[in-house]
């Protein structure tokens, strides 16, 4: 292998399709993921990045080494990808969620699997392919220090992108039973980037709009404040995942908040059931609490995108539409109905799959919305999608904006001024 290596990054499109949902805004955000790994690449190496959401995969281009980083629901894809570029003789590592959770499936179909965060494990990656001495795994032994890292290249994916995507810290400590990125690898350890580093980068995005793809912008609200207090020169308009317990004591970090041009915080409310909230570990949520701290964060300015998840083993049919009516009556600016997934790697796949529960290793049903992969204890699978596709209709019709208009009389005014900022 020369000292240039030509390396291409590919993020791979969903096979199964379904509109409105995760397959159509992959291609709407930029894969922040890929960008970070080129920014990270050590100087003097050839770097492209294909989004397969945006245009398809040349497997006759000239690349040393194919990069493929996947979730769960990609990972079909990134296989086939994997597989092509193989039998042409390339060499082709594979990352993720998805490999991190399952290396040794990922193995099948790659010349070295890369666990868990990257930055620091690429480039003795592409030192030994230099060498021709690959290692089959690539895993680091402590997480990523993000004062050591490099920001995100930008600008190699092609295409317009409406909203430009940053990271300011990683990990969430709550470790809640269903989720990907709390249980991966170093998934709970909280570390977050100097701040100026972060406002150097956020310079640098030309796009005015941004969501930041932290776990939760609230698990140190001191930091986010000097962030939030540093943006505020910016001009910018975001998005942030927040914990509701916090949002719903901490006036200055909402004031700051709306200041910096924060428009929605997105919040992993769940479920209605306290008694699910309470199994799942999720020590931040309090349902009776879910009105007032909605009230105070409107109080703020600032829209609430609410995210439930239909399907745990308290869950029965009626979930559905006391779910709904209680999304009015909470003024949820914006529902977010999925389907519980036991992904790989999680205590709920590993629980699942020893009650006998899993119901297929298709991982490109594993998609949150129009597929059921598991056996649900209270309903059947079909009353489990079907309640999901209707609660998601009837909160996205415009009755049900109407009767939130109805419960607020504040509800038009704020988002459509959230959308003209």
């Amino acid at each position: 292998m020369g000292e240039v290596i030509r390396i291409l990054l590919i993020y791979p499109k969903l096979k199964f399709s379904y509109k409105k949902t995760l397959g159509s805004l992959l291609h709407f955000f930029p894969p922040l993921t890929l960008e970070q790994l080129a920014g990270n690449t050590p100087s003097g190496h050839e770097v492209k990045i294909v989004d397969e959401e945006r245009r398809g995969v040349d497997f006759n281009c000239d690349a040393d080494l194919v990069g493929i980083s996947c979730v769960t629901p990609q990972a079909p894809r990134a296989y086939e990808i994997a597989d092509k570029f193989r039998e042409k003789g390339v060499k082709v590592v594979l990352g993720g969620w998805h490999p991190s959770a399952l290396p040794e499936e990922a193995k099948q179909h790659a010349d070295a699997v890369v666990i868990g965060e990257a930055e620091e494990t690429w480039p003795k990656l592409l030192k030994d392919l230099q060498e021709n001495e690959l290692k089959p795994f690539y895993k680091n032994n402590k997480p990523v220090d993000l004062g050591k890292i490099k920001p995100a290249r930008r600008g190699l994916t092609g295409g317009v992108n409406f909203i430009g995507a940053v990271q300011a810290s990683r990990g969430c400590p709550m470790g809640c039973e269903f989720c990907g990125v709390s249980n991966s690898i170093y998934g709970k350890v909280f570390r977050m980037r100097p701040v100026e580093d972060v406002v150097e980068e956020l310079r640098s995005i030309k796009q005015r709009r941004l969501w930041f793809y932290d776990p939760s912008l609230t698990i140190n609200p001191r930091y986010t404040k000097e962030l939030f207090r540093r943006m505020k020169e910016l001009d910018k308009r975001f998005v942030a995942f927040g914990n509701i317990d916090v949002l719903s004591r901490d006036d200055e970090l909402l004031r700051l908040a709306g200041e910096a041009g924060c428009q929605m915080w997105f919040i992993g409310l769940e479920s209605l059931s306290q008694r699910v909230i309470d199994r799942l570990g999720k020590k931040s949520n309090r349902v009776e609490n879910y009105a007032s701290a909605i009230r105070k964060i409107h109080d703020y300015g600032i829209g609430v995108i609410g995210a439930f998840i239909f399907g745990f083993d308290e869950d029965t049919p009626d979930v559905f539409d006391y779910t709904t009516e209680m999304v009015y009556e909470l003024v949820v600016d914006i529902a977010e109905f999925t389907i519980l997934t036991p992904y790989p790697g999680t205590p709920l796949f590993y629980r699942l799959e020893r009650e006998g529960r899993i119901l297929t290793y298709d991982w490109s049903r594993y998609t949150e919305k129009g597929n059921v992969v598991f056996q649900p204890k209270n309903m059947t699978p079909s009353q489990l999608l079907e309640g999901t596709n209707k609660a998601t209709r009837e909160v996205g019709s415009l009755s049900g904006f109407m009767k939130r208009v109805l419960y607020d009389r504040h509800f038009f005014i704020r988002n459509i001024t959230q959308l003209l900022r």
